[in-house]
């Protein structure tokens, strides 16, 4: 029964500070409803502050996301660089007329 419930069980990752991770956007709740399918499945990348527990870690967080700063892991990835000539274009904020933040 152990080797079978361990069959789907994975070595958690090591946590490391100054590493940079990927934020998930699953529970992140915004002002304007965005559509699901055309957003990132995660923002990023961000800064490993601390690491409070096994599976918590402090991030360093720009102050226009208004979440708190101490999240569980399972809401983190790693990050992982571009790889040769692979890059990936900046977006930038559209400001519509009319529409006051």
């Amino acid at each position: 029964m152990k080797r079978q419930a361990n069959r789907g069980r994975k070595e958690a990752e090591a946590w490391k500070v100054e590493n940079r991770v990927m934020l998930s956007m699953k529970n992140l709740v915004f002002k304007e409803r965005l559509v699901k399918k055309l957003v990132d499945q995660f923002i990023g990348p961000y800064t490993i502050n601390e690491i409070v527990s096994t599976n918590v870690v402090k991030l360093q967080l720009p102050t226009l996301i208004r979440i708190h700063l101490v999240v569980n892991v399972s809401q983190v990835a790693q990050y992982r660089d571009q790889v040769g000539e692979q890059k990936r274009e900046e977006v930038k904020p559209i400001t519509v007329k009319g529409i006051k933040e």
